[in-house]
């Protein structure tokens, strides 16, 4: 089986189940490449495990200060190049097109006829989740951006619809959290006021990962670029998580019984939703702006949230592909849920 998976670059969560998925693609003996689109060649950071993978422009969204611009993104966009990146893109050698939000490969396939199954959370959307500030554009968004002859919707509870627990990557080993480390991502916030923010916090032990962000060491607060290694091993020892409400960090966070605060993204429809789920869940704490006492406050606050422990869905998704029985999702689904644990 020859397949093209095509992956979402505009945040690293695509990227991240993708690594996830790679080695079991092909221990059932599949030959895949990989494309990627929605960000610039330069931003992309240990990518050995993809082989000599294809990228195009794609499309994305621009963010300033922890909000979407709307109007820069539709100003950056290129409809014109997506267009010729899809009628140019030859899908006559693979027997299947698998997406996660990518939509040059889905909009490729569809085209050229191509049976097109798209894995990822934006998928779970297309299903009766809970959403906050959905409209017409969002629901659009999540149809016809990436759309696919087949969709594995993924979150973190199934809300009685055939999604599948979350992709995790696995690969960190377990060790004893340190209490008093935090890791911090908010790659959507001005990097420098949120330095400020966690300059006051001593008693704590800040690791922030962002873009610009130098390497260095700023009393009880250290600064680092992206980078994967780096940032797998500050999770698996850290005891709290701040983040933006992006999808597989809050996923591996949760998986490492970690403590989590998310800041969603304003404006964005998906990172809001993400924030809503988490509450009525149970999962993780949420504020929509944040200041040096809305951190401390969530640092000194030691109750209980719900722990969950998800299986391990990659694998079972590629055994799923090998068997070759894509009107069974529902199934797929039944069977994954029935392996978490915590609810």
């Amino acid at each position: 089986m020859r397949i093209l998976y095509g992956v979402q670059a505009t945040g690293n969560g695509h990227i991240s189940r993708a690594r996830a998925m790679e080695p079991y693609l092909r221990q059932q003996g599949a030959e895949v490449d990989f494309l990627f689109s929605g960000r610039p060649a330069e931003q992309f950071f240990d990518m050995q495990a993809f082989g000599h993978y294809q990228l195009r422009q794609g499309l994305t969204f621009v963010t300033a200060a922890g909000r979407v611009n709307y109007w820069q993104s539709f100003r950056q966009a290129s409809v014109r190049q997506l267009w010729q990146d899809v009628r140019q893109l030859d899908l006559s050698r693979y027997d299947i097109i698998l997406n996660d939000f990518e939509p040059v490969t889905a909009w490729a396939a569809r085209r050229q006829k191509k049976p097109c199954i798209g894995i990822g959370h934006q998928y779970a959307f297309l299903h009766p989740i809970p959403m906050e500030n959905a409209n017409l554009l969002s629901q659009g968004i999540f149809r016809y951006f990436a759309p696919a002859n087949y969709s594995l919707g993924l979150h973190w509870h199934h809300f009685n619809a055939p999604i599948l627990p979350p992709i995790i990557h696995t690969t960190f080993e377990a060790v004893a959290s340190e209490p008093t480390l935090v890791l911090v991502y908010l790659p959507f916030e001005d990097q420098q006021q949120v330095l400020q923010l966690l300059s006051p916090l001593t008693e704590y032990q800040f690791s922030v990962f962002g873009p610009g962000l130098p390497a260095q060491q700023l009393g009880h607060i250290q600064t680092q670029p992206p980078s994967l290694d780096a940032f797998k091993q500050t999770l698996a020892r850290c005891s709290a998580v701040l983040s933006n409400a992006g999808f597989e960090l809050i996923s591996e966070a949760l998986q490492l019984q970690k403590r989590i605060l998310v800041k969603p993204l304003q404006g964005q429809m998906e990172q809001q939703s993400n924030a809503l789920a988490l509450t009525k869940l149970g999962l993780a704490e949420r504020s929509d702006s944040l200041n040096s006492a809305v951190i401390a406050n969530w640092l000194h606050n030691d109750s209980q949230l719900r722990q969950v422990q998800y299986p391990d869905v990659a694998r079972a998704i590629c055994q799923w592909l090998a068997a070759d029985t894509p009107d069974q999702a529902a199934s797929l689904s039944k069977a994954l849920w029935q392996q978490v644990s915590g609810f």
